[in-house]
């Protein structure tokens, strides 16, 4: 009898290490997502994230519209020179 409560009691032990371990792993996980950019990288990201808009505006227009060459090239002549 004596070895079966010592054995439930290392059971019992071990379970909430193997818990408590398991939380604190879920926990650092969740503090290293939450971790947010820095403003000037936000920034960036967001004229990036604008200026791409625009390109694709621009390019879905010269596929869909049926304008002349000379105006194509336009078009295309000023996305490179952003």
């Amino acid at each position: 009898m004596p070895w079966s409560v010592a054995f439930m009691v290392i059971a019992i032990v071990l379970i909430t290490a193997i818990a408590r371990t398991s939380k604190e792993r879920y926990r650092a996980m969740g503090r290293a997502g939450a971790e947010q950019a820095a403003p000037t990288e936000l920034i960036a990201s967001r004229d990036e994230v604008r200026q791409l808009k625009e390109r694709v505006a621009v390019l879905e227009r010269l596929i869909t519209d049926n304008h002349g060459s000379v105006d194509l090239s336009r078009q295309i002549e000023e996305l490179r020179d952003r």
